[in-house]
């Protein structure tokens, strides 16, 4: 049910922005147009915006996810400064779930009288069960959204067009609505629904405004079998188009959009007057917000100058350090906290030599991670050796474990040579044998399945096909981690010296992350699978569920889930599926044993190079306050309890 939502990787660039971003803020009233605004703040991010402020279901990069977290709120369930599930109390009146004789689990949701969009118009129940019925719909999938819909009862069946109505979904009345589980997946009854260790988020729907995603006067109604849209049908085009609503964008969350010019890369928000509060009722109070591009080369200058008022999640060790001289003059702020989340190498495993788990473990053999993290974080972050991160009670509570089971991948050129030439990587171009120490670039013979469309194959006289150990590289303009990267990995001698040949394309990060998700409706040659290493982050929810993260599952490979393409692994499947799928809510000790396994599997197979998690500072100007975030709690969260001077 947490598919309904968002993917669950949020990628990022690997400079340190946070995931997301975004921002919240506490009580106040609107500037009333022209004059000058003091009570606000200026966010910079390190990634452009793009203007998608669709919902997750096709993802957003960092900076449209801050706008549209900061603009749309009121999920029945969402995580406090912990990271632990609680129902939102500005919203509901109350949760109750029952388990059916069938094996299906029913929750009941009532929706507190009185709230309202940013236009003033009502939300009821019906606006939460109209977000149902857009994301289940066949018209969102035609339009490139990804939603699972196996779990809700009735779900799979309205998604597909066999009927009009959600079975398991009814409008009880104005402020109540009910959502049913099933127990299994009714595509493969191997896999389990229930028990599911963060059940709590199955009743969590949130209010949609039907208007906005369709032309006809849509209407929400149950007539007794389940819920479904009267009045019309919704089209795939409407739904895309929502994405790209500026002017007027109705939204239910702390602030609304004022403005969004791609030209000069700004979004500004102001308080929406009809917020009710977040789930501890509490409303901003800074007035505006502005969100700027920041150029990583002379961010800590526009902090320092004004142009930026606060900065998110620091990674690079002389941003660090810049911040905290910054901050003894006494004119600015550093707020530190672990990273719930790393910053790796990601690997596509489907094509080309990175299909070859030899060849992913001979790149992380041949960077010297130790000296990446230390050259980078300069002491505020530290090397991990999964997809984990300091600040997860999982890592914290298995330490010892993952040290003395997981794979370190210390720096040898040796170890890198001797995986290659396991995995048969020792033929020359023309078929002869590789000599160790040549410097040229090692060929392997490949089956034509293996071989499949990589551009740099070779075909001898004899047919056959030899690949080279050559690599496309995709790295985002501007990045100091790719400048990083290129230094001591793909220009260093030692690669060389392997026989591995790592080419470097710079790109705007919209286009990598185009090329990353196989994007072939922005356009066809996105869906070429062309780069087989990037360099990315991630920064993972407060809750951990890496379910269909690396599914084995064509459908779900064609929707996006598995961006590492990982379908040579079903146990890596099995085990992700396996940590949350069949685990009660409040069993940590199963919960944590089965993250254990997954991470040494994930270790073994290794689908990307992992660099390091790290402690995470914000800075900011000293006029404001109370703007205390964290890895679990972010700005677009923290924001709405912020003050400025």
């Amino acid at each position: 049910m947490k598919k309904l939502f968002a993917l669950l990787l949020a990628l990022l660039l690997l400079v340190g922005c946070s995931n997301g971003g975004g921002s919240n803020n506490e009580g106040g009233e609107q500037p009333s147009g022209n004059e000058a605004v003091t009570n606000q703040i200026i966010y910079g991010s390190t990634t452009e915006l793009n203007g998608d402020l669709g919902n997750a279901w096709w993802g957003n990069n960092a900076s449209d996810a801050t706008v549209r977290e900061l603009i749309d709120d009121y999920s029945v369930i969402t995580t406090d400064q912990g990271g632990e599930l609680v129902e939102n109390q500005s919203v509901t009146t109350g949760v109750t779930s029952v388990e059916n004789e069938d094996g299906t689990k029913t929750f009941t949701v009532g929706i507190k009288d009185g709230l309202k969009y940013n236009n003033g118009e009502p939300i009821t129940a019906a606006d939460y069960v109209a977000y149902a019925l857009v994301a289940y719909s066949p018209a969102l999938k035609e339009a490139g959204g990804k939603v699972t819909a196996n779990s809700v009862k009735g779900a799979l069946e309205y998604q597909n067009g066999e009927v009009n109505y959600i079975s398991g979904i009814r409008l009880l009345d104005d402020h109540t609505y009910s959502i049913t589980i099933n127990k299994d997946d009714p595509t493969d009854p191997d896999t389990h629904f229930l028990p599911y260790y963060f059940d709590a988020t199955y009743a969590s729907l949130s209010p949609l405004y039907l208007p906005m995603y369709a032309s006809a006067a849509l209407t929400v109604k149950d007539d007794g079998e389940g819920v479904y849209l009267d009045g019309g049908s919704l089209v795939a085009s409407e739904l895309d188009a929502s994405r790209t609503i500026y002017e007027g964008r109705v939204s239910a969350g702390p602030y609304q959009l004022e403005s969004l010019d791609l030209g000069s890369l700004t979004a500004t928000l102001t308080i929406n007057p009809n917020y009710a509060g977040n789930f501890e009722g509490q409303k901003p109070s800074v007035e505006k917000i502005l969100i700027v591009k920041a150029v990583q080369e002379t961010m800590m200058d526009q902090l320092e100058t004004g142009a930026i008022d606060f900065l998110s999640a620091l990674t690079d060790g002389s941003e660090v350090q810049r911040a905290l001289d910054m901050e003894d003059t006494g004119n600015f702020k550093t707020v530190h906290y672990e990273r719930n989340g790393y910053g790796a190498i990601f690997f596509q495993c489907d094509f080309g030599p990175t299909q070859f788990p030899e060849v992913r473990h001979a790149v992380a053999y041949l960077l010297d991670r130790n000296e990446f993290a230390n050259t980078f974080c300069q002491g505020f972050g530290s090397v991990v050796d999964g997809p984990y991160g300091l600040a997860m009670w999982m890592y914290k509570d298995s330490k010892d474990t993952l040290a003395s089971t997981l794979n370190s991948y210390t720096y040898s050129v040796e170890s890198a040579v001797e995986e290659l030439k396991a995995g048969g990587w020792t033929l020359n171009a023309d078929g002869t044998d590789y000599v160790d120490g040549s410097g040229l670039v090692r060929y392997k013979e490949v089956t034509p399945e293996e071989a499949g469309d990589y551009a740099y194959n070779v075909t001898l006289a004899d047919g056959r096909v030899l690949m080279p150990l050559h690599i496309e590289w995709s790295s985002s303009e501007g990045n100091s981690v790719s400048e990083l990267l290129a230094v001591m990995l793909a220009n260093g001698d030692q690669t060389k010296e392997a026989g591995m040949e790592i080419n470097q394309n710079i790109m705007s990060f919209a286009d990598l992350l185009n090329y990353y998700y196989r994007d072939s409706s922005v356009d066809p040659k996105y869906g070429v699978k062309t780069y087989g290493m990037y360099n990315l982050a991630t920064n993972f929810t407060a809750l951990y569920d890496q379910s269909y993260s690396y599914t084995v599952d064509p459908e779900l490979l064609a929707m996006g889930y598995n961006t590492f393409f990982s379908v040579d692994n079903p146990l890596l499947d099995q085990l992700s599926m396996d940590m949350v799928y069949g685990v009660e809510a409040g069993d940590d000790k199963a919960y944590l044993d089965t993250w254990v396994a997954f991470i040494q599997e994930w270790n073994r197979y290794l689908p990307a190079v992992p660099l390091y998690s790290n402690v995470y500072y914000d800075a900011m100007n000293a006029k404001i306050n109370n703007l205390e975030c964290n890895s679990l709690f972010d700005f677009q969260k923290a924001v709405v309890y912020a003050t400025v001077d």
